[in-house]
């Protein structure tokens, strides 16, 4: 349990009245692929076995939305914020992570967009199947604290999508910062215009976190 539950759970049995934290951790992970509560294991086109021979880490998780891959090349973020402090509202939280992930490819002459009735952020093809997502979202709220977040996919290896139905979304593609530009692009460049589009929207100030910090948040 992180540590703001734990201090919104004292506060709640006691006369305390402790500010919560707001965090966004930003990280890059080994290749894996998780499956939200409600997602389809048949959206996996490789079995057990086969992730086991390939090296591929795969996760059945509490967050919602379906299958979604996390590797190198993308940003995966968690943004750990008590919505109490903000807005108690699920949907204008994923809506306000989609408006900072927007102005950050924007940032870098990528055109996105909402796309009506579809969670994350998408760049328009001409016609709907050549839509493509760029970011995928996917989150939990417990007593109104964020749990999980979003994937921004910024290098140009996307071959590890090609063994799954991303989001559960069979006639759309994905895409990335690189491949739009279609150039190299780093995760040192996005993340600072990526902490900046954050702290817009939310109208926050992020500070770079410490270990000590970080051991606190999750609960070590």
């Amino acid at each position: 349990m992180s540590h703001n539950l734990l201090l919104k759970k004292e506060n709640r049995s006691t006369d305390k009245n402790e500010p919560t934290l707001n965090t966004l951790l930003l990280c890059e992970h080994l290749p894996v692929y998780t499956l939200g509560k409600s997602g389809k294991i048949e959206n996996l086109k490789l079995s057990l076995e086969q992730l086991s021979e390939s090296g591929i880490d795969y996760h059945h998780i509490n967050r919602g939305g379906d299958i979604t891959y996390h590797g190198p090349g993308q940003i995966t973020g968690y943004p750990v914020f008590d919505l109490e402090l903000f807005r108690p509202s699920a949907s204008w939280f994923i809506e306000t992570i989609e408006d900072a992930i927007i102005d950050t490819v924007a940032h870098f002459n990528v055109k996105a967009e909402r796309i009506e009735g579809l969670t994350g952020v998408w760049v328009k093809g001409a016609t709907p199947d050549e839509d493509r997502k760029i970011c995928a979202i996917g989150v939990k709220m417990s007593r109104w604290v964020s749990i999980h977040g979003f994937a921004l996919n910024v290098g140009d290896d996307l071959s590890y999508f090609d063994h799954i139905v991303p989001c559960g979304i069979d006639d759309k593609g994905v895409t990335s910062i690189s491949k739009e530009v279609a150039k190299p692009v780093s995760l040192d460049e996005v993340e600072p215009v990526l902490v900046k589009a954050f702290e817009q929207h939310f109208e926050i100030r992020l500070e770079k976190a410490t270990l000590p910090h970080l051991n606190q948040l999750l609960g070590h």
